[in-house]
């Protein structure tokens, strides 16, 4: 038991040396992960119906 309490201390201790972004920061992160993810859901939707077209033109 006492390595467990030990164990979240240090987790504690650990949490507190992270230097979290700040709010511009996140909100420019969000935005990129986003964009991006919309760029990839848009591009393979069109590679999908492209490789569906022709595999419809295929007799």
């Amino acid at each position: 038991m006492q390595r467990i309490i030990k164990f979240f201390r240090d987790v504690g201790r650990e949490m507190r040396k992270v230097s979290w972004p700040k709010r511009k920061e996140m909100t420019n992160y969000t935005v990129t992960v986003l964009a991006t993810v919309a760029f990839f859901a848009i591009f393979f939707a069109l590679v999908d119906e492209g490789i569906s077209l022709l595999i419809r033109l295929i007799p």
